[in-house]
């Protein structure tokens, strides 16, 4: 993730950073600096993105329509408590 590589250091994916969220990312030269000694992944990292995963792929996607509504319904399954 935030480990300097030139793909999450680009100019290109700063400016589009900068005009999707503003001043809400977390990186290095961003608003929003990454904290040192910070660990790249989470426990969302493991849990919420394979829980997600593995929703959305339950099925065939047939476009990317489909894909946008399968990763919403997903999401919708999501309770606080899981987070937590």
């Amino acid at each position: 993730m935030q480990d300097g590589a030139p793909p999450h250091f680009s100019c290109f994916v700063n400016d589009v950073s900068n005009e999707r969220f503003s001043d809400a990312w977390i990186g290095r030269s961003g608003p929003v600096p990454w904290p040192p000694r910070s660990p790249d992944l989470s426990p969302l990292d493991f849990f919420l993105w394979g829980y997600i995963n593995n929703i959305v792929y339950a099925e065939k996607i047939r476009n990317i329509q489909h894909l946008q509504e399968r990763i919403i319904s997903a999401i919708e399954t999501v309770t606080r408590d899981m987070i937590q």
